[in-house]
């Protein structure tokens, strides 16, 4: 059925944010959920759970069809954090019927980088100077946030200073990448607001996670891709990054979930678009977050910290960004990848079928 078609779900149990509720009926009214369920179809949902669509915190882009794997995957929105060129970002925003983006646009990185030899040239920021119209032409382009790659080699700590101000000025929230200790660190000195990835060169240290309590940044980790990289990467541990959350979520620093998942050709490390974010979630549970937590950091909470107030819960008046499934994630994490029915702005989506692999769109 299209958007346009009126849809009463009965006998549905409603996620809503903190418990699974007892059977009731939810109306899909075109885009959103409507209140009123006069007149529209009704569809028996014999008993099975209705969550808020998935938020992927980290994502990148390269065709329409990373939107339709994340779609069957029961992601609706994703958050890009690094995509070029610009024509083909803006092609990608407002699909209808597939995730729906928000995005960066490109990075900004420093000489001598790994991502220096990967973004565009005009990503790489030598000197504060050049800080200030970086972020001014992707406050132009439209850019939704801003993202910064701190790395050593990379970018000088007064430019990601002045990267994050100036952001900061234009009422753009920063999310920086760090992917090893000392980056982070340059991270948290220029105020940053969120930091994707987490190290694996080390545990963080007892003084870095008390700084991000107090300074309440935000924790994007993508484990899924951080587990790729330790595969690969001599010096890289796994357990360093998976401690690091660990310690993060005991100490009260909000985590959402995010995979890096891109579609980089011959890249080797493979982070799918749409399933990894299911197995991220798994990855968070063993990492110590409840599954409550984990279910809130692809809903709720990305919902909250990048303002997007119109998704992340099940309520009358938000888009209809739905996935219903078949068991109880509060009782198993894995119970996210049982899909029935997947809503994106009111338009149904086909799941993905079981045992069909990580990725349905070549």
């Amino acid at each position: 059925m299209s958007a346009t078609t009126k849809i009463a779900l009965t006998n549905v149990r409603v996620f809503n944010g903190q418990k699974i509720l007892d059977p009731a009926t939810i109306v899909i009214d075109g885009e959103i959920i409507g209140s009123d369920p006069t007149g529209a179809v009704e569809q028996d949902c014999e008993g099975a759970i209705l969550l808020p669509g998935l938020i992927d915190a980290h994502i990148h882009l390269g065709s329409i069809k990373d939107l339709k794997n994340m779609s069957v995957y029961g992601v609706t929105t994703a958050l890009d954090m690094a995509t070029w060129p610009l024509e083909l970002l803006t092609s990608l925003r407002n699909q209808k019927g597939v995730t729906d983006i928000r995005s960066s646009g490109i990075s900004a990185t420093g000489p001598g980088s790994t991502h220096s030899y990967l973004l565009p040239k005009e990503s790489v920021i030598r000197t504060v100077d050049e800080a200030k119209p970086f972020v001014a032409k992707r406050v132009a382009e439209g850019s939704d946030y801003i993202k910064i790659v701190c790395d050593k080699p990379g970018p000088a700590q007064d430019v990601v200073n002045t990267l994050t101000a100036e952001a900061h000025h234009h009422g753009k929230l920063v999310i920086a990448h760090a992917a090893t200790v000392a980056p982070f660190e340059m991270a948290q000195i220029a105020g940053v607001d969120m930091i994707t990835h987490i190290p694996l060169d080390n545990v963080l240290p007892t003084g870095y996670v008390d700084r991000m309590v107090a300074d309440k940044c935000i924790s994007i980790p993508t484990l899924a891709m951080m587990e790729s990289m330790a595969k690969l990467r001599r010096r890289a541990r796994y357990e360093y990054a998976r401690d690091s959350v660990t310690a993060l979520y005991k100490a009260g620093v909000p985590v959402l979930a995010g995979t890096d998942a891109n579609s980089i050709k011959f890249s080797p490390f493979n982070v799918r678009h749409g399933e990894s974010l299911h197995h991220e979630l798994e990855l968070l549970v063993e990492a110590g977050l409840s599954n409550l937590d984990a279910l809130k950091a692809a809903t709720s909470l990305p919902a909250q910290y990048f303002g997007l107030n119109d998704r992340g819960v099940i309520e009358p008046g938000r888009r209809a960004d739905l996935v219903l499934i078949a068991g109880d994630p509060l009782q198993d994490i894995c119970a996210t990848r049982l899909l029935k029915r997947i809503w994106c702005a009111g338009i149904e989506v086909e799941p993905i079928k079981p045992g069909s692999g990580g990725c349905l769109i070549i």
